[in-house]
């Protein structure tokens, strides 16, 4: 007799801009067990159009009482998340936020007592765990390729010279800027790797000539780790993001006592999804977006060490990245069957980190990384 498959988690996003049409609603719709029921758009028919399926909502208030929503997506300016995933928990729902979980350290660990006090899961979306980039550099430190690493140099950079008009992410306030926009994803990607730092230096800047935000940030990481002599080495952990960047360094570059490794571009995802492209249900036997061999990184590894070092140059293969698996990962632990692989605690530490890096620049001074 086989086992009845169980029912379907019903789920509202929040939201029908940038995050809930590129990011969310595609990846929800994608996975098995998921179910896309609703969306909340508060004028428009967009939504309706691009998923005929899902019941239209004009206010966050009627997803939250719905009892049949079991899962609500908050993909609304950063400003609204804390309020919006608190009333969520609140109303008995589980809860995924867009980066940033919230826009202080104070109020993610509030709504962490929340999700712990209903009994519910709380997952920060950060997706570029799941970015072909950083899963490859991952699976190079897995397997010790390079060595022990001794530098990564990560950016994330664009080019807006000018203010763009009619989007809140351009309005002035700490919540806003470039810190907070791109700043979760690569120091998430160093605390995925190796943890909480023992010290972080931060600058953070406007450089354009208008601007109402940070519109750059370079902050720097450091690590005391072991070396195979058991002596302390340092570990130099490098993000940079700026909007003033024509000509974009290299997304990762990272050198280790055996070699490096370089890749330039962005995983390839999103710009498929602005696009027009949808990911298939996930499990199908199409395959979603493995990056072509001419965007690979490139990784030079030391074939003989002694002089006259001798040194190896190839394409190495990209890990193909899949934001649907940050939403099965969801659906698991929420049925209790896996625990999250991003909990809240991650993204509490995140948001942590990035307020250093804004006191650091302040005071222009690197500090120890400290956590109560």
């Amino acid at each position: 007799m086989s086992t009845p498959s169980p029912a379907p988690i019903r789920t509202a996003v929040l939201g029908f801009g940038l995050a809930g049409k590129v990011f969310h609603c595609p990846f929800v719709a994608a996975v098995p067990g998921l179910e896309l029921t609703a969306i909340v758009q508060r004028s428009g028919d967009t939504a309706a159009a691009a998923y005929p399926t899902a019941r239209i909502l004009r206010s966050p208030e009627e997803a939250f009482a719905d009892p049949s929503i079991d899962l609500i997506v908050v993909g609304t300016p950063n400003e609204t998340h804390f309020d919006l995933a608190s009333q969520a928990l609140q109303a008995g729902k589980h809860v995924v936020v867009d980066k940033p979980l919230t826009t202080s350290a104070t109020a993610a660990r509030t709504l962490i007592d929340l999700a712990r006090q209903y009994g519910r899961i709380l997952a920060p979306f950060h997706n570029r765990r799941y970015d072909t980039d950083f899963l490859t550099i991952s699976k190079l430190h897995r397997e010790g390729t390079l060595g022990r690493i001794t530098q990564v140099v990560a950016h994330f950079d664009r080019f807006r010279p000018l203010q763009r008009a009619g989007t809140w992410k351009e309005i002035g306030g700490d919540p806003n800027g470039l810190l907070f926009d791109l700043g979760p994803h690569l120091v998430d990607q160093a605390v995925a790797l190796f943890g909480l730092p023992a010290r972080i230096t931060g600058s953070v800047r406007t450089d354009r000539d208008k601007t109402d935000i940070d519109d750059a940030f370079d902050i720097v990481l450091e690590y005391d780790v072991k070396s195979a002599n058991g002596d302390t080495r340092s570990l130099r952990y490098e993000c940079h993001a700026t909007m003033l960047a024509a000509n974009a360094s290299p997304r990762f570059r990272v050198h280790g006592t055996l070699g490096s490794y370089t890749k330039q571009g962005l995983d390839p995802q999103e710009s498929a999804l602005l696009g027009g492209a949808r990911p298939p249900q996930l499990g199908a036997p199409e395959a979603w977006l493995p990056e072509p061999e001419s965007a690979w990184g490139t990784l030079a590894v030391g074939t003989d060490l002694n002089e006259p070092i001798q040194i190896a140059r190839n394409p190495y293969p990209s890990v193909t990245g899949d934001y649907r698996l940050f939403y099965a990962n969801v659906r698991d632990a929420i049925r209790g069957e896996a625990p999250l692989a991003i909990p809240s605690e991650d993204g509490f530490r995140v948001i942590q980190l990035l307020e250093l890096a804004r006191q650091s620049s302040h005071e222009r001074r690197t500090l120890s990384v400290t956590f109560e």
